[in-house]
């Protein structure tokens, strides 16, 4: 396979078309899925799932694949949806937000299929994920599921639980809409809601200067906060007994939140003291037929 190319001017969306792109592909999910690569669809996979309804969508720099995305049509008994099984970026290509344009694409190509919904699952403690499916895309999380994929750990993780958040996007939305055409999100609105929310999960730093869990309640008033790690792999180098820690905690927090009718509407990174942490945002559901309040600033 041919190298990539240069800085590219722009990328090429389309579907995977040929045998090696699907190759590529398939080598392209092992690179960026890691340690996870268990995870990856094989070639001959996505072939099939582009034949029977699905969508295997590529950026393309050049003739390069750069990036891809992995779906397939799912159905609950009442929704027929796009089930997205991953969205993968070659690491050159990470700082072009090409992730958030895959999307993007994905979303115009289940539009154009006759759907009004895609969904996907990420590690909650990831904080990209989180960012890129709440924060800048507008899915929102309904579900927690707790190992759902078993063990997936390897050497430099182990009795790693693999823990998914399930989020369902509704691509039609106005503020799906507006969150894809609209400016960043604003920074000092995102930090005041946080400090006015109440904490899901308490933290403190430890002797190493990581953050770490010490206290789950319930969530109260109009807005809570769920915390995670700003950055997973730091915590696994630094502070690995705590990352089990994490995964309890953070789960523990959700399952309290969603017992009480809380539900995530935003993902915010924010400085505090001098410290970038991370945070999920909930509200309060609206009840059925209720029109939403708007997020507390």
């Amino acid at each position: 396979m041919a190298g990539p190319p240069g800085r590219p001017s722009d990328f090429l969306f389309r579907p995977l078309r040929k045998p090696e792109e699907y190759r590529h592909a398939e080598e392209l999910e092992r690179e960026a899925l890691g340690p996870e690569a268990a995870l990856a669809v094989p070639a001959p996979l996505l072939r099939s799932l582009q034949d029977q309804g699905g969508l295997v969508l590529g950026a393309f720099a050049d003739i390069y694949v750069a990036g891809v995305a992995v779906a397939s049509l799912g159905w609950d008994g009442t929704t027929l949806f796009q089930q997205v099984h991953l969205a993968a970026v070659r690491p050159e290509y990470q700082n072009h937000r090409l992730g958030p344009r895959l999307l993007a694409y994905l979303r115009d190509e289940v539009l154009r299929l006759g759907l009004g919904e895609a969904r996907w699952s990420f590690d909650p403690l990831h904080h990209p994920s989180a960012s890129l499916s709440v924060r800048r895309l507008g899915a929102r999380p309904d579900r927690y599921l707790a190992n759902y994929f078993g063990d997936l750990a390897g050497a430099d993780r182990p009795h790693e639980e693999s823990d998914r958040l399930h989020v369902r996007w509704a691509l039609a939305d106005p503020e799906v809409e507006r969150r894809l055409a609209g400016p960043p999100p604003d920074a000092s609105a995102e930090r005041t809601r946080v400090e006015r929310s109440s904490a899901v999960l308490e933290t403190e730093a430890a002797e190493s200067g990581l953050r770490v869990p010490t206290a789950v309640g319930e969530p109260s008033g109009a807005s809570a906060s769920v915390e995670i790690p700003f950055d997973l792999q730091t915590v696994r180098t630094h502070e690995a007994a705590s990352v089990r820690r994490w995964r309890h905690a953070v789960r523990d927090a959700f399952r309290a939140a969603f017992d009480v009718g809380y539900a995530v509407d935003d993902f915010a990174v924010v400085p505090i003291e001098h410290e970038r942490r991370a945070f999920y945002l909930l509200r309060p559901a609206p009840s059925p037929g209720a029109a939403p309040d708007p997020p507390p600033s």
